[in-house]
């Protein structure tokens, strides 16, 4: 009896082994997490070159024409009650109605999921904390909704999506007092995506049963599949070996729920932080799908340091991800905090030059984010922060090509009716020619760059304004002025050879998406 318990002992101490090589070895989500983003590249530039379609859709035209826009303005960033929101679909388009608003695009928590195990086996001794979401009430059922609804008020352009935070991890202990998540309002926003599919195989912690790692994760569950089908056969027999059979039998069986193929993420909450890696395979992940992410509020001080029952929830600042993170559609560029990364010369500035000088392959456009939840709380309304999009006809693909190609901006309302500054002309031209870019385009110049600004009241009010003059991330001007407001500007400014940037903002009230121009060189 002495001999068979030893052998017990030595088994079920190999398996914890195994499963702890096969953590270090397998769960180094470093160095994982990096060859995915690799695969997820080479994934990435496969689908383009079976779609060319779609590559040409996200370059920008260097050779523009003239082309009569419309302005249509839009709110992004809403929660309903099918998430944490307060208000239901119906709500929200009528008061959008109300308001003037033509576009609603409703971003639903994806999952709001948190968990906290205990070591070796945190997947099953586990406490479990989950608030409604679209993918724990039901992705069909979500998308199938906002569908009927939009039927229902062909009036309203209704676009679905998600705001999704991927990862966070603890740090302390719940037996110390100093439980603490970190990470967990580091959020983006996912949109463009329409198939629930898709949003079920989201790269995010607890999102449940999903294949997208599978093929990776197999071979380790293979092991204990091994050793499963082993203790089996043992414990089909008579004494010493019936008793063996059924340690390894039950000790496999919990290794392969902790270490199961069918993971939603690559990562999990006890390694530590795993700084943007988490981040970029989900913005990789929606790039591949055909989608568009947006980073949202990453200056927000909501979640820096939070008290929730017996955890502290801790979400700084994190600017850095504009720099770190690659292939995102845009960002936050106003909303219900003073912004900094906007600012001449800093983190939005700093990646719309990488894009100039060729480091990056398209450039982030700016969007007005609401975060919207409720009426009236906190001094929140339906309404407060606009994205103006320029559209040719207004319609939900239009409106969606607007957003991927920067062709809107970001405006900030105010007082009863919700005025705001209407950007009616901001364009970059050549005397010398017919050619025309307004925002999200590019042209070709061999001359000095002629700038155009327009830029009245949606209550045709005369307001007194500063417009801002952004170069390349430098401040080059400030026009003071009265709505309604005209400057044309040439800028002596030629660089032959090189791409530069033009946009501006009226700081607070409305941020503007760049326009690019290309200098030709010589004889071009």
């Amino acid at each position: 009896m002495m001999i068979l318990q030893r052998i017990a002992c030595i088994l079920v101490l190999g398996l914890i082994s195994v499963s702890f090589c096969i953590k270090s070895n397998f769960g180094d989500d470093n160095q994982q997490a990096s060859q995915f983003q690799v695969d997820n590249e080479l994934l990435s530039s496969i689908s383009e070159e079976r779609n060319p379609e779609k590559v040409e859709s996200n370059k920008l035209q260097l050779e523009t024409e003239q082309v009569d826009y419309q302005q249509v303005a839009g709110l992004i960033d809403l929660r309903t009650t099918y998430s944490d929101g307060a208000h239901d679909l119906n709500f929200l388009i009528k008061l959008a109605k109300e308001r003037g608003f033509d576009v609603l695009f409703i971003n639903d928590h994806d999952r709001m999921a948190m968990e906290y195990g205990i070591f070796p086996f945190r997947n099953i001794l586990r406490k479990r904390e989950e608030l409604p979401s679209v993918n724990s009430r039901g992705a069909d059922k979500y998308f199938q909704g906002i569908k009927v609804a939009a039927q229902q008020h062909p009036e309203i352009i209704l676009i679905p999506g998600s705001e999704t935070a991927p990862f966070y991890y603890w740090t302390g202990s719940p037996l110390k007092d100093n439980l603490t998540a970190h990470n967990w309002e580091r959020h983006l926003l996912i949109m463009g995506l329409e198939n629930p599919q898709d949003y079920k195989n989201l790269p995010i912690l607890h999102n449940g049963f999903s294949t997208l790692y599978s093929r990776q994760l197999l071979p380790v569950s293979t092991i204990f599949l091994v050793l499963i089908c082993l203790g089996f056969l043992l414990a089909l027999k008579r004494g010493y070996y019936r008793i063996l059979g059924i340690v390894i039998l039950v000790n496999s069986s919990l290794m392969l729920i902790e270490f199961h193929p069918f993971k939603s993420s690559l990562f999990d909450q006890y390694s530590g932080d795993q700084e943007y890696l988490p981040y970029q395979e989900l913005i990789d992940y929606v790039k591949t799908k055909g989608g568009m992410t947006f980073w949202t509020h990453p200056e927000a001080g909501a979640g820096e340091n939070i008290r929730k029952g017996p955890i502290t929830v801790k979400t700084p600042s994190h600017t850095e991800a504009l720099l770190i993170t690659r292939g995102y559609t845009g960002l936050g560029s106003l909303y219900g905090t003073w912004i900094k990364m906007t600012e001449p010369g800093k983190e939005w500035d700093s990646v719309l030059l990488e894009y100039c000088l060729g480091r990056r392959d398209a450039p982030a456009w700016g969007i007005s984010t609401a975060d919207y939840h409720k009426e009236g709380e906190n001094g929140q309304r339906l309404g407060d922060f606009p994205t103006v999009f320029l559209v040719k006809e207004k319609t939900k693909d239009e409106v969606l090509s607007s957003l991927k190609q920067g062709r809107m901006y970001a405006c900030r309302a105010g007082g009863e009716d919700f005025r705001m500054f209407v950007l009616e002309d901001f364009s970059i031209s050549d005397s010398l020619s017919t050619s025309r870019a307004i925002m999200g385009e590019t042209i070709k110049l061999k001359n000095s760059p002629e700038v155009s600004i327009k830029i009245s009241s949606s209550d045709k009010g005369n307001y007194a304004i500063k417009v801002r003059l952004i170069r390349s991330g430098e401040l080059i001007n400030t026009f003071s002025g009265t709505t309604p407001f005209v400057v044309n500007l040439e800028d002596d400014h030629v660089e032959p050879g090189k791409q530069i940037y033009y946009r501006i903002d009226i700081p607070g009230e409305l941020v503007s998406n760049p326009i690019f121009v290309k200098f030709r060189r010589g004889q071009e």
